[in-house]
């Protein structure tokens, strides 16, 4: 991956990686076009967000218990957790701006 800032989620990793803050994981496949035109915001937006919330991907060729798990039917699917809690799922590619305003309303919601 291109950004030092993307997490790359894992089976094995994914339920540690999600249970503080704020994280956004991209569930994708190689093979996936939709999820190729994305992969580029996605970087841009872990640059981004440093900090605030936490962004990578998920293969789900390679991790599909993960994505099983979250009943990810399509690619590209976008889930936002907060504290290890879904909050929001997005599915299909959206441009920055879309990923940006779904983001930010939630940050900007006193808790």
């Amino acid at each position: 991956m291109a950004s030092e800032n993307l997490v790359e989620f894992t089976d094995a990793n994914f339920k540690a990686e999600t249970q503080e803050g704020w994280v956004m994981v991209d569930f994708w496949a190689e093979w996936c076009g939709p999820c190729r035109f994305v992969g580029p915001i996605i970087e841009a937006l872990a640059n981004e967000y440093v900090g605030k919330v936490k962004i990578g991907k998920l293969n789900v060729d390679i991790h599909h218990k993960t994505a099983m798990q979250y009943r990810v039917m399509s690619i590209p699917t976008f889930i936002l957790f907060k504290d290890g809690k879904l909050v929001e799922t997005i599915v299909g590619a959206q441009v920055k701006d879309q990923f940006k305003a779904k983001i930010d309303k939630y940050l900007t919601v006193k808790a």
